[in-house]
């Protein structure tokens, strides 16, 4: 397994991430367990979850899985870097995920920090969260009573460094030099959807993670399966999960379908498999550290440690680009 440096961070973690939003939901906890074992086993040290994973069908928090896993010693937590989320955090007084009884229950005020990151530590059963990200924009927080929050909980060794999710770049340019106002570290990574169909975050969620030092860490690599090969899928009546959400709304659309049969065409072509080719990509991309990788099977799991020793030659990356291409960065991709 190949590790590098979490942004301008001297955090080193795998390029593989595990992604753990299926646990508990689509996968069974001794099911999860078994991933993780295969994952920690192969050398993959990133595990990222969040605070809310789970709870939707009242199956149980991802969190708590996460935190029977590490309970079984090991080594585990010292060897793993743990990253979780907060937003939208838990009530326990059985309301709905977005249907708040009360107030400051959710969102990032200092308080709403506070409780989720001690919810947080109980699940998962550890003394601190190695990556404590944002999970969505609060504009309705000042950066500085969010940074003070964070500073507090750095201070009490709960966190050690913080990252976003779903930030346009303007946020992370916001945040970051909120923090520095402070003396603070600031974000240090950014998840964001990124991928060969969606390349959007090139236009200015990427250059601004790079100019702040900040690790890429995209989610929905394969878009949902649109990329892990989808119309052989459907052609051979596996194609169940793509035909939903995003995956299938794209499918709907004959452009869509024409990119893709290029797409898989093109990995027939060269022999290799469409979501491996997929996941490669990113780790060729710019500021990228590693896709998040969200398996439901081992074979899933597999198929994503493949792929990060999988070679792209500059002619494929061409290719590539000529299917699904870059809309450019800002302002050079809708001005002069």
């Amino acid at each position: 397994m190949e590790y590098v440096q979490l942004g301008r961070t001297g955090l080193r973690v795998s390029r593989v991430v595990l992604g753990t939003m299926n646990f508990g939901e689509e996968v069974t906890e001794e099911g999860s367990h078994a991933l993780m074992d295969a994952a920690f086993d192969a050398g993959v040290n990133f595990f990222d979850t969040a605070n809310v994973y789970g709870v939707d069908e009242n199956k149980g928090y991802t969190e708590e899985i996460i935190g029977s896993w590490l309970a079984r010693g090991g080594g585990r937590r010292d060897k793993v870097v743990l990253a979780t989320k907060v937003y939208l955090n838990d009530t326990n007084d059985g309301s709905t995920l977005f249907d708040r009884a009360w107030p400051n229950h959710d969102r990032l005020s200092a308080l709403g920090i506070r409780r989720a990151v001690e919810a947080s530590l109980r699940r998962l059963r550890t003394d601190h969260i190695d990556v404590y990200q944002f999970h969505h924009v609060d504009r309705a927080t000042p950066w500085e009573e969010i940074w003070q929050a964070i500073d507090v909980l750095v201070r009490q060794g709960k966190i050690l460094y913080a990252g976003s999710s779903n930030f346009a770049g303007w946020h992370i340019a916001q945040a970051n030099e909120a923090a520095a106002r402070r003396g603070s570290l600031g974000l240090v990574s950014e998840q964001c959807l990124y991928n060969l169909f969606e390349r959007s975050a090139e236009t200015d969620v990427i250059p601004a993670a790079q100019a702040y030092g900040l690790g890429v860490i995209p989610w929905s690599p394969l878009h949902q399966g649109l990329l892990g090969g989808a119309l052989r899928k459907e052609r051979e009546g596996g194609g169940s999960r793509t035909s939903v959400g995003r995956s299938g709304a794209g499918l709907a659309k004959p452009a869509v379908r024409a990119q893709v049969e290029a797409y898989e065409a093109l990995c027939d072509k060269h022999a290799v498999e469409p979501g491996e080719v997929a996941l490669a990509w990113l780790l060729t991309r710019p500021g990228v550290t590693g896709p998040i990788v969200g398996p439901r099977t081992p074979h899933h799991l597999e198929s994503a440690l493949r792929a990060s020793e999988l070679t792209l030659t500059p002619e494929f990356l061409a290719e590539l680009d000529t299917i699904f291409p870059s809309p450019g960065p800002a302002p050079e991709s809708f001005a002069w």
